[in-house]
């Protein structure tokens, strides 16, 4: 399947270097906004919305994690950038190794957030089915559910409505086909050979990628570390802003996190 032409939103000094954001299934680009001005002060931000979510096309048919890398690699083609940095939330993170193991040239520094090099595919088939049978919104408010721990919603109402807004807004043939790709995506092998400095970062209450996914990728990568981070679930990124944000920085930095 050829490449898309992605919704993207870039800010930031145009002569930093580049740190690419990709967020996790069912989001779009405005998941990263607790990220942006601090990123913004040491990077050229880009944020897009995956193939089948937000503002980017839906083509046909179901997805590979090769088109989400192919996405990804053409991004950066259309912006003019050689190399830079990734960042990945979920399936942001599984898009980011791929780009790392097939396109290393691409990639400076990689950080992978709440995601895994593998996840049990019956799970996304049978989730695929419901979203295509009955629509996103069907499965929205239980995925935020599993997005942030419950003593952060009950804190927070308007973010977590925003957030299920934000879902259930997903077209439901573009989520299920990245469902598809989920379930068809094992890159357990491929770990070995990310040359990009990597770090992991998981949140201690994720129920969807829990921290052993995260220390898995973390140990299979070369040049790997773990951050696990309490209190903060699935968008740990959004719980745990600052930390996160820090945790970024150090890493694309080359300082420990």
């Amino acid at each position: 399947m050829a490449a898309v032409r992605v919704h993207r939103e870039i800010s930031g000094p145009s002569d930093a270097p580049t740190v690419v954001l990709a967020g996790s299934l069912g989001s779009t680009h405005r998941m990263w906004d607790p990220q942006v001005e601090a990123l913004s002060e040491h990077f050229r931000v880009v944020r897009y919305d995956a193939r089948g979510h937000g503002e980017s096309p839906v083509p046909p048919g179901s997805y590979a994690i090769d088109d989400l890398a192919d996405d990804l690699v053409a991004l950066l083609d259309d912006i003019g950038v050689e190399r830079a940095h990734l960042v990945g939330l979920s399936l942001g993170g599984m898009t980011g190794m791929r780009v790392a193991v097939r396109n290393p040239e691409r990639v400076d520094r990689l950080v992978v957030l709440c995601s895994s090099a593998h996840l049990p595919p019956d799970v996304w088939l049978e989730r695929a089915a419901t979203v295509r049978a009955d629509g996103v919104a069907s499965i929205a408010e239980s995925i935020v559910d599993r997005w942030f721990t419950p003593g952060f919603s009950q804190a927070h109402p308007d973010v977590r409505r925003a957030h299920v807004d934000m879902v259930a807004a997903t077209p439901s043939a573009g989520y299920a086909a990245c469902c598809d790709a989920i379930a068809a995506m094992d890159q357990r092998a491929d770990l070995a050979s990310i040359g990009a400095p990597t770090l992991a970062i998981a949140g201690a209450d994720d129920p969807a990628t829990p921290p052993e996914h995260l220390r898995e990728v973390a140990e299979g990568v070369p040049d790997g570390r773990l951050l696990v981070l309490d209190q903060a679930a699935h968008l740990a990124n959004v719980e745990q802003p600052q930390q996160v944000s820090a945790a970024i920085i150090e890493h694309l930095q080359g300082a420990p996190a």
